[in-house]
């Protein structure tokens, strides 16, 4: 069967968003997220997961047969931050699961590869990005363990502070959240109100938009006061993985788990109710972009670190690591790197694709209103 044109892939995902969300869906953060799809590859790539979960096995077929683990899906620089464990401690690590499904556990690795090469930060080449996540896989299968930056990571730590010019910003973005068109639905109320500290709190909702592969799923934000001084949970609509519709596979409910695996000090406040995700929002749980920072999200160490925790999270919810050494064993020596040119020549190629498609969608839409515009124009004069 021929593969869909990014155009024709775009409207098939948006029709089933539809169809899962009724209602709620946000039209308007579509067209947001078709802008940001338009705005080169990097954000391409993060926009478009379902698009790289119906494609990369036929780009990549001598990936199909690795060993299948819980796996984040829909990896790449910008889906790591920080967050606060059960004991306070300032952890750091995977931080979106939205995606996550049973697949071949080679996918993330070419998947987080692909998206530090597309960020193209100076001095990083294919060669040297895989060879950095690579290596730190296998740190990270040797020796599993969660990043916590309160006792070692001190040069991550570094980058991750909060400023106090980020902390007055996240308040301000806070604060300037819009009131929706709409009453939030009552079960979004009631799930930011169970994310809350104590029961009872009140609270002002508003509708968030942010992020990119989400864009059109409902976002709310819940802020309160809580011992004299505010407290933001959010509360966003999950629909079923886009691995498991273009490929099949288990339940999509077993990846509830894969935030709290065992090699993980997870955020004690993201939960999973239903199709509801609902986490704290903070100041200090910060993410670095790589619109700001590439260099930052690319050097060696934080490359490695986020193989190493993909490695952990890849470990923390089965017993997959005899299988997945035997399977990176008998792999060529090349392998990432191979499988990372042919994605990244695709998602190049496709954002193309969807730049055009949008100039010519842009330039017809003149056209109507300078048809339209003469045509009044024409009726004033004849009148």
């Amino acid at each position: 069967m021929a593969r869909m044109t990014i155009s024709e892939s775009t409207r098939e995902y948006e029709t089933r968003l539809r169809t899962q969300l009724g209602e709620e869906i946000v039209e308007k953060d579509l067209r947001a997220k078709h802008r940001k799809m338009a705005d080169g590859p990097f954000s391409f790539l993060r926009a478009t997961y379902w698009r790289w979960a119906e494609t990369i096995l036929d780009l990549c077929p001598e990936l199909t047969g690795a060993p299948p683990v819980l796996a984040v899906g829909d990896i790449h620089l910008e889906n790591f931050g920080t967050w606060r464990d059960a004991e306070g401690r300032l952890v750091w690590g995977v931080n979106d699961f939205d995606e996550a499904a049973e697949m071949p556990y080679v996918l993330d690795l070419v998947r987080l590869a692909t998206s530090a090469v597309l960020a193209r930060a100076r001095g990083r080449t294919h060669a040297k990005v895989c060879a950095q996540v690579f290596n730190g896989y296998l740190l990270g299968l040797a020796n599993p363990r969660p990043v916590v930056l309160d006792h070692d990571h001190a040069w991550l730590r570094r980058l991750v502070v909060v400023s106090e010019g980020e902390r007055k910003r996240f308040w301000q973005k806070m604060d300037a959240l819009a009131a929706g068109e709409t009453a939030p639905p009552p079960r979004y109320v009631a799930a930011l109100a169970a994310a809350m500290p104590d029961p009872g709190i009140e609270m002002v909702i508003r509708r968030r938009k942010a992020g990119a592969g989400s864009l059109g799923r409902p976002r709310w934000v819940g802020i309160g006061q809580w011992h004299c001084a505010p407290v933001v949970r959010e509360a966003k609509a999950m629909v079923p993985p886009a691995w498991t519709r273009a490929n099949g596979g288990p339940d999509p409910a077993q990846r509830s788990q894969i935030a709290s695996g065992r090699y993980r000090a997870p955020d004690p406040w993201l939960a999973l109710t239903g199709n509801i995700a609902t986490r704290r929002l903070s100041p200090n749980n910060r993410k670095i972009e790589a619109d700001d920072d590439a260099a930052d999200l690319t050097r060696p160490a934080m490359l490695g670190l986020m193989g190493q925790e993909l490695a952990a999270i890849h470990l923390g919810t089965g017993n997959g690591r005899t299988a997945i050494e035997r399977d990176l064993q008998q792999r060529p020596r090349n392998w990432l790197r191979a499988a990372v040119e042919n994605a990244e020549d695709f998602v190049r190629r496709d954002c193309k694709a969807w730049q055009e498609s949008m100039e010519q969608n842009a330039k017809a839409t003149r056209r109507d209103i300078e048809d339209t515009m003469r045509g009044a124009g024409a009726t004033e004069n004849n009148s």
